[in-house]
């Protein structure tokens, strides 16, 4: 099978596949126009985020037999063309889900302990002990909004720092030993902290907005470590402004590329974000770490294998 590079990736993608036959082009620059116009030379596609697969695209890809994404979320992929052609879809989201519910354990910590400010304090010789008294995880409810590869890795991290933890899933009976499964209504009543581990879809595009904020009985603490456009950010804002978010953990924004590049919209409620010492941002790094690099590309190489090798 011809297989086509699109992003970069772990080499042992090209060197376990190529032992078993399989032959690769690697073409990390060319836009999507350019790429079209070869597509159907290949029967196997491994990339990130970096070309939208649409229905053109697909439609065009007359001998691909396989997609392979490089992570979780499919939402850069015509799934409903992709199922109608008989595309197989193939991602590795076991690969980065320790990784991502490190980063939530993490982020919320340094916020709640405000150990990136009293640290740049000291540095600059303030001493301040009175006004940088943290806030306890201990006690807690936590709620998770998805409770796929990341909701689950991230309530089995938090299972040492005696916190409940509960979620709300479209999908019924997924209760474990970590987490116990509610209504949505239920945790916007309890949660102390809501943290998203959901795709990006039509129903989950600006999920969390002014009315389902609203809804929260209490303040909270909010992490996001999903994707951007699942929150709509005015209302974030504004809900920090007023004090029901207590804080805010963002590791996407609503104002990424698609290809989580950079930024590329730049207004006054990011500019609001990026000031606030009640926010913490990352670049959209969740779930890129040394060991998730090499997890995340073995997944795709064993899944790859699964289903196409001889």
């Amino acid at each position: 099978m011809r297989i086509l590079l699109l992003d970069t990736n772990h080499p042992l993608i090209e060197e376990q596949l190529s032992d078993k036959g399989f032959v690769f082009d690697a073409d990390y620059t060319s836009g999507y126009d350019e790429i079209l116009e070869k597509i159907h030379n290949y029967e196997g596609i491994i990339i990130r985020s970096r070309i939208p697969l649409d229905k053109n695209f697909l439609t065009k890809a007359s001998h691909l037999k396989f997609i392979a994404r490089v992570g979780a979320g499919m939402e850069n992929i015509d799934v409903e063309t992709a199922h109608e052609l008989g595309i197989k879809l193939i991602n590795s989201p076991e690969g980065n889900r320790d990784s991502v519910a490190e980063h939530v354990v993490g982020m919320l910590l340094i916020l709640m302990n405000r150990l990136f400010i009293a640290s740049n304090e000291v540095k600059n010789g303030i001493w301040k002990r009175e006004e940088n008294r943290g806030d306890e995880l201990l006690g807690k409810t936590f709620g998770i909004i998805g409770y796929g590869n990341m909701g689950r890795a991230t309530a089995k991290r938090l299972s040492g720092f005696g916190v409940e933890v509960i979620f709300y899933d479209i999908l019924p009976n997924l209760s474990d030993k970590f987490a116990m499964q509610v209504t949505l209504e239920e945790l916007q009543k309890r949660a102390d902290i809501l943290s998203l581990h959901i795709p990006l879809t039509e129903e989950t595009n600006y999920l969390i907005d002014e009315e389902f904020i609203s809804k929260m009985e209490k303040n909270f603490y909010f992490v996001n470590t999903a994707r951007g456009k699942n929150v709509k950010t005015k209302a974030l804002v504004e809900a920090i402004q007023s004090g029901k978010i207590l804080g805010a953990c963002l590791d996407v924004l609503e104002y990424e590329k698609s290809s989580f590049e950079n930024i590329e919209t730049e207004n006054q409620d990011l500019k609001y974000l990026l000031g606030s010492e009640k926010v913490i941002i990352t670049p959209h790094i969740a779930g890129w770490t040394q060991q998730s690099k090499i997890k995340l590309a073995q997944i795709i190489v064993d899944k790859i294998l699964e289903n196409f090798g001889n």
